[in-house]
């Protein structure tokens, strides 16, 4: 369907991405409502910054059970005069790691339907959360309108309510043994007992009065008042490592972003100590030393180097950067040459043989690129009284404790492989894009990325392909490949090929906006996640 609305296009199917140009600014997201709040922030004189974050913000309604602003994120961002900056606001351990109680932690197993996932919740999975402190730190710095002019759209959206729709549906679904822990999980996702309908509308009145506040007062009360009071004394009483000075010594990092280069294209991404930016630069760096010239997309050949080259990549994750994350030289040692070359010799030898996340893209008329990725994992299920603000579980995803459970280290921030991106070609921006999903974001990156360089496609065709991901032996294949031949690949004898259905949220969701010539803009949206562009 396509809605023409003043100047800009709504588009929530499939339109060739050429249809989708504009000089005026771009948008795409993972839900209609987003894309809307950053259009509508554009189109009153907002630049790429203020759009970004209004759409971060009804994120937090349009995609409440995904993302909230209990979680933590980041920003890469190009601005006009040409400098390229990175905010880490992710969450961070608590600065103990002793609790007078059990901790509050249990497993859920959460089903995508062709594969499900164990994930940990309760208030002992919770870390210090970075969103508030990230969204008004970007706007000290970069925005132009008011703080409350921003926050408009996602107070009235939150305050009358949205209405779920198939892919907010589906996460609510898959969600629900974490939103049936609390009171305020079961007010808000169900009716009757049951979880709500497509077409009911999911309400947060409570997160609407909290944004209302903070517009007027700032984040002062949620890190320094009330809130940060209330939270620290329900981790003491039920089993919760967060404390009051865990919020008070909360801070935004602002780092260096890490540079690396891909035939021709500079690609800016998010440094250590957050995993996913030098992973993608290590897989991209192995498929650097190959040709694809003779290994044209879906082919064998490609899918072949593909898996290994991610295989490679596990292996870098868990022999180097899982032990050197906060080194000062991880860099250097990830990219050892010895190393290199023997995940290179391996990948030679065998290609011869034959929470969640929600991201957010905007670029304006002025060039400003925006990329803003947060999550909350899938929530640990306590809910911030008074706010409708549900905590994140950070410390009960597999994903982020590799060493396990309980062995973090304490006031660390954590390792993410959430990696909102920029490419620049000859000093001029190409794309802003991120991706969720988990350990698969590095893969989906990864895939959107050489789609662009190395095979040409149009910005849409790019983050719709058709994707696989390489985890613990196990081969994740998207339909849309031959069949034929990924059975003929060359995998360990011990692996396993788990064929889906259909596209899944579990492989990403990629929403980028691209350059293209005289300076035109053109967003695309992933429609694994609803995929909505806007453009002027």
């Amino acid at each position: 369907m396509e809605v023409s609305i003043s100047n800009f296009i709504v588009n929530s199917g499939f339109v060739g991405s050429m249809k989708f140009l504009s000089k005026k600014g771009a948008v795409a997201a993972g839900d209609e409502l987003t894309a809307q709040a950053a259009y509508e922030i554009l189109k009153s004189g907002g630049n790429a910054f203020d759009a970004g974050l209004a759409a971060t913000m009804m994120s937090f309604v349009a995609s409440s059970s995904i993302t909230s602003m209990g979680g933590g994120g980041f920003m890469m961002a190009r601005t006009a005069g040409g400098k390229t900056v990175f905010f880490d606001f992710f969450t961070q351990t608590p600065q103990s790691g002793k609790i007078a109680v059990d901790p509050d932690f249990s497993p859920v197993r959460i089903d995508f339907g062709d594969k499900s996932q164990d994930f940990h919740v309760g208030l002992g999975t919770a870390a210090t959360p970075g969103n508030l402190a990230g969204i008004f730190k970007i706007h000290d710095r970069f925005c132009r309108l008011p703080f409350r002019e921003i926050a408009a759209p996602a107070i009235q959206a939150a305050r009358e309510g949205v209405s779920l729709h198939t892919q907010t549906k589906y996460q609510a679904d898959i969600l629900r043994p974490i939103f049936e822990l609390s009171a305020e999980g079961r007010e808000i996702y169900f009716h009757n007992g049951y979880i709500k309908n497509i077409g009911d509308k999911v309400e947060l009145p409570l997160y609407a009065d909290f944004l209302e506040f903070i517009s007027r007062e700032g984040p002062r009360e949620f890190y320094e008042g009330e809130i940060a009071d209330r939270v620290s004394r329900d981790c003491l009483l039920k089993g919760g490592y967060l404390t009051r000075k865990d919020f008070e010594t909360y801070k935004v990092e602002e780092r260096t972003p890490l540079k690396f280069g891909y035939r021709g294209y500079d690609i800016f991404t998010t440094s250590p100590p957050n995993a996913g930016g030098a992973l993608i630069a290590f897989t991209m760096s192995l498929l650097n030393h190959f040709s694809l010239r003779d290994k044209p997309w879906g082919s064998g050949k490609y899918l072949q180097l593909l898996t290994h080259c991610i295989e490679g990549t596990s292996q870098a994750r868990k022999q180097i950067f899982e032990k050197n994350a906060h080194h000062p030289e991880v860099m250097e040692k990830l990219f050892n040459a010895e190393f290199i070359g023997s995940q290179l010799d391996k990948i030679r030898h065998e290609t011869g043989r034959s929470g969640n996340t929600t991201h957010v893209s905007v670029a304006d008329e002025n060039m400003n690129f925006v990329a803003i990725t947060t999550s909350v994992g899938e929530g640990c299920g306590y809910y911030i009284p008074g706010t409708h603000i549900m905590l994140n579980n950070m410390l009960g995803e597999e994903d982020l404790n590799p060493a396990g459970f309980f062995q973090w280290e304490t006031d660390r921030r954590i390792s993410s492989m959430m990696s909102p991106t920029i490419v620049t070609h000859r000093e001029k921006p190409v794309a802003a894009l991120g991706s969720g999903g988990s350990n698969r974001i590095r893969s989906a990156i990864v895939q959107t990325l050489s789609n662009y360089i190395d095979f040409n496609m149009e910005p849409d065709e790019c983050v719709n392909a058709p994707r696989i991901h390489w985890e613990k032996n196990h081969l994740d294949i998207e339909p849309g490949f031959d069949l034929d031949l990924i059975e003929r690949l060359n995998l360990p004898k011990e692996s396993e090929k788990i064929y889906w259905t259909a596209k899944n949220m579990y492989f990403g969701g990629v929403h980028a906006v691209f350059t293209h010539e005289e300076g035109n803009l053109i967003p695309a949206g992933d429609r694994r996640r609803v995929g909505a562009v806007r453009v002027g």
